[in-house]
């Protein structure tokens, strides 16, 4: 299959523009302007065939999509040994934000603690989606039933001045308010997250979420710095 040609026929030129704008930080001449469930329906697609083998071993790709349309196909992988080496080539290839979301890896349901050691791993690199992804992961996947405060120390100790790294250091913080409350507090009271932009921004995304009840809003406005 002509990968690229197939997304060049979904393309979409509105939508790539309004799709450049939320994404400054790369160039909107390595978007062809595809809707994002187009570029799953088609990962799914050729994950199923097994049409996607040649894709997934060539790195760099040119467009957008393409790192998409990666993402959606690799998490599709249920063998944890083989998604894990197809994740590693590509995690340094990844440099926006929305790319590094669409991860969602199938196989780490089933895997938590061999997870947590490569999410260990990662916090500590430098790169700046791969930090992003692995306090993504422990979100989505250490917040509720598999929750320890430890994981919370994981993610306030991450360093960095990048606007989307600290963005979803914030996120975290915020959603774990939600879920963990008792536990995340002190981490908020005693300003544990050292960045005081991010702790602002963390209280912020509380205060907007409807799974924090309004006591506990009012309480954590005062904590602003």
């Amino acid at each position: 299959m002509d990968i690229i040609g197939k997304l060049y026929e979904m393309q979409d030129i509105k939508y790539r523009d309004f799709t450049s704008r939320l994404i400054p930080n790369i160039s909107p001449d390595s978007m062809i302007g595809v809707r994002l469930p187009q570029v799953k329906k088609l990962a799914k697609e050729l994950y199923k065939n097994g049409e996607y083998v040649s894709f997934i071993s060539t790195l760099p790709h040119t467009y957008f999509e393409e790192y998409h349309l990666h993402c959606y196909i690799i998490s599709e992988i249920k063998d944890f040994e083989v998604f894990i080496n197809e994740l590693d080539k590509l995690l340094p290839h990844i440099d926006n934000w929305s790319v590094c979301d669409s991860l969602r890896p199938k196989c780490f349901v089933k895997n938590k603690e061999k997870v947590l050691i490569y999410i260990k791993k990662w916090l500590k690199g430098e790169h700046i989606y791969t930090q992003r992804f692995a306090i993504e992961m422990l979100m989505v996947h250490y917040l509720n039933d598999d929750f320890k405060a430890e994981y919370l120390d994981l993610v306030a100790n991450v360093n960095g001045g990048d606007y989307y790294l600290k963005m979803m250091v914030a996120w975290y913080f915020a959603t774990a308010l939600a879920k963990q409350y008792k536990a995340t507090l002190p981490y908020i009271e005693n300003r544990h997250i050292k960045d005081k932009w991010t702790h602002n921004k963390a209280i912020q995304k509380a205060l907007e979420s409807y799974r924090v009840s309004e006591d506990k809003k009012a309480y954590l406005k005062t904590l602003k710095q």
